[in-house]
């Protein structure tokens, strides 16, 4: 039979692991928050917040008419521009970027700047349409480099 010091001890030691557990699950379960910066009057970017809302991401919107200042100051290369910028983590995302991609990429904790879909193209999330083209999503680097981190 153990003695109490020995019963507090497990009783402890199992009340730790427990605690640990839940904030684990917790914090693999808690939403991304993303700051989603954008023209006020842009529909489409309206559209892709209202996607990442539904795929379980916390949104802040910060309405502003200087997106070129936006993008200088995230080091988004003039070639992979398009019309919103957001931040999610450490992570820079640019463009009509599907939620799922996004996800894939902030779990994989790449060394990366971010991801991009530059210009618009209709069938990405927020430019959905009659048609649907097929689209490369980007991961770049400080330095301006990307490379296809998925297509779709």
């Amino acid at each position: 039979m153990p003695s109490r010091r020995e019963f507090l001890r497990a009783s402890v030691a199992g009340a730790a692991t427990l605690i640990i557990s839940r904030e684990a699950v917790a914090s693999a379960t808690a939403p991304s928050v993303v700051t989603v910066y954008k023209d006020p009057s842009c529909g489409c970017c309206t559209k892709w917040v209202q996607h990442l809302n539904k795929n379980g991401f916390v949104v802040t919107v910060r309405d502003t008419s200087n997106m070129d200042e936006i993008k200088r100051t995230m080091n988004v290369p003039a070639k992979l521009q398009s019309c919103h910028t957001a931040v999610v983590d450490r992570y820079v995302i640019e463009g009509h970027v599907p939620a799922d991609v996004i996800k894939k990429f902030i779990a994989a904790k790449p060394k990366a700047l971010g991801l991009a879909v530059p210009e618009m193209p209709m069938g990405s999330p927020g430019m959905e349409g009659s048609r649907t083209e097929h689209y490369d999503i980007l991961s770049f680097d400080r330095d301006g480099t990307s490379r296809v981190y998925a297509k779709r």
